[in-house]
C-alpha cells in the first residue's frame, strides 16, 4: 500500500473516533456545503453563514470540544487538539477555522474564564461557548508587533468608566465579532498594561476592513476607539495584567498553531502527487521522474519531523511540564518545513501553481504568512538561543 501521511491513531481508539468523525464531517457536509456556495478561503464570510457551522459542528460535539466538561467541552489534551487541528486545514475545508471554534469562538475564550468575574462569564464569555456570540482579540499596533509594548492605545480612568483611544490591526475575527477583548496602556501608568471587554456597538469603537493579508483570507480587522467609554466592570482581570491576559498563552499558541500548518502543507502533498501521477511530460507521468520523486520525499521528511516534533511536545505539556523552548522550535521548524513544503507543490505543479486561484498557490500565500504571524522565525531562534546561552 502506498505511503500517506494521513494518521490512523490506532493506539488511540478515542482519538481515532474522533478523527474519523471529523473527517467524514468535512467531507460529507462542510465541503459540498462550501461548493454549493462558492465558498473559497477568499470569499468575504457573513455572520450567518459562520453561525450555521457552529450550530451544526456544536451538534456533533466539535464547537469547543478542547474546553472543560464544566463549559461544555470534551476536555481534549493536547495531542488530541493537535491531531483535530491537523486534519482540519488538511481537508481544505475554507471554513476549517470554525469547526472547533478558532476563529471568534471558545478557543479564544476558554483561557480568559478564570480572569473573568461571574458577571462577565455569563454576559461574554459563555454564550461565545454556545456560539450565540463571537469575540475578537485585539492586542496588535501598527507600530506594536513583536514589541506590544510600543502600543499608543490607552485607557483613562473618569468615574465609573474608563475612556479609550487608539487603533489596532489586525484583530481576527473583528468582522464578525460581537465584542473585543482589547489590551491598552493605562494613561496613568507608563508600563501598566490593561484588559477590557468592549462591545464593538458602543458609542466611539468603529470596526474597519483593515489591510487584507497576502492569504487573501478576510478574517482581520482594525478597532478604531475615539473617546470610547467602556464600563468599569469590563476590566477583565486586574488593572496591569493586561500583557499577562494578551501573551499570556502566547507558547501553547504558538504549539497549536503548527498542526494547522503541518495540514495545510500535508494538503499540498496530497494534491502534488495526484497532480503527480495525472499529469504527463515527455511520455511518462511526472512520478515517473527521480528529480519529482525526490521533492516529494523531501516534503514528506519535512512533515513527518514536523508532525514527530510537535507531537512530542505536545505530550510533553499534557505532563504538565515546561514547554517554553520546545514550543519556539516547533513554531520555527514547522513554519519554516511547512513552507518548504508549499514551494515545492509549487514546483511541481508547473503553471497551475502560479496560477492565482489553484489550491496550492492559495496554500503557498498562506503558509508563507506564518512565518511572520504569532512570532517571526527571528523571534523563535532568539527564544532558543536565550535558552541555550
Amino acid at each position: 500500500m502506498p505511503y500517506t501521511l494521513a494518521p490512523s491513531y490506532d493506539d488511540n481508539p478515542r482519538l481515532q473516533d474522533l478523527v474519523g468523525r471529523l473527517r467524514a464531517y468535512l467531507t460529507d457536509e462542510l465541503l459540498p456545503y462550501e461548493r454549493a456556495h462558492g465558498i473559497t478561503p477568499e470569499s468575504k464570510l457573513d455572520r450567518a453563514t459562520l453561525q450555521g457551522v457552529w450550530k451544526r459542528s456544536a451538534e456533533l460535539g466539535f464547537y469547543g470540544i478542547s474546553l472543560p466538561p464544566e463549559l461544555g467541552g470534551r476536555g481534549l489534551n493536547f495531542t488530541e487538539l493537535c491531531a483535530l487541528k491537523e486534519e482540519l486545514t488538511a481537508s481544505g475545508a475554507a471554513l476549517s477555522h470554525s469547526v472547533l471554534g478558532d476563529m471568534g469562538g471558545p478557543l479564544r475564550v476558554g483561557a480568559l474564564i478564570r480572569y473573568a468575574t461571574d458577571e462577565q462569564r455569563e454576559r461574554y464569555l459563555l454564550p461565545v461557548v454556545r456560539g450565540e456570540r463571537a469575540c475578537c482579540f485585539s492586542l496588535t499596533e501598527q507600530d506594536a508587533g513583536s514589541d506590544v509594548r510600543r502600543m499608543r492605545t490607552t485607557a483613562t480612568r473618569d468615574g465609573d468608566s474608563y475612556v479609550l483611544n487608539g487603533h489596532k490591526v489586525f484583530s481576527s475575527a473583528a468582522p464578525f465579532a460581537d465584542f473585543a477583548v482589547v489590551v491598552a496602556r493605562m494613561a496613568d501608568g507608563e508600563e501598566t498594561y490593561s484588559a477590557f471587554l468592549v462591545d464593538l456597538d458602543t458609542p466611539g469603537c468603529r470596526v474597519l476592513d483593515g489591510a487584507v493579508p497576502m492569504s487573501g483570507q478576510r478574517m482581520e480587522g482594525d478597532l478604531v476607539f475615539d473617546d470610547c467609554r467602556v464600563p468599569a466592570a469590563n476590566l477583565l482581570g486586574e488593572i496591569g495584567q493586561g500583557l499577562r491576559i494578551g501573551i499570556g498563552r502566547i507558547t501553547l499558541n504558538r504549539l497549536l498553531h503548527c498542526p494547522s500548518l503541518i495540514g495545510a502543507a500535508r494538503r499540498a502533498w496530497d494534491l502534488s502527487v495526484a497532480h503527480a501521477k495525472t499529469r504527463v511530460a515527455f511520455g511518462q507521468p511526472l512520478l515517473a521522474l527521480q528529480s519529482i520523486q525526490h521533492k516529494l520525499a523531501d516534503m514528506a521528511t519535512d512533515l513527518y519531523a514536523a508532525r514527530s516534533m510537535v507531537l512530542a511536545t505536545a505530550a510533553k505539556a499534557d505532563r504538565g511540564e515546561n514547554i517554553a523552548v520546545e514550543a519556539n522550535m516547533c513554531k520555527l521548524f514547522t513554519a519554516e518545513a511547512c513552507f518548504r513544503t508549499a514551494d515545492q507543490a509549487v514546483q511541481i505543479h508547473g503553471k497551475d501553481g502560479l496560477t492565482r486561484g489553484h489550491e496550492v498557490e492559495q496554500i503557498f500565500r498562506t503558509l508563507r504568512m506564518f512565518r511572520i504571524v504569532t512570532g517571526t522565525t527571528e523571534i523563535h531562534k532568539n527564544a532558543v538561543a536565550k535558552a541555550l546561552v
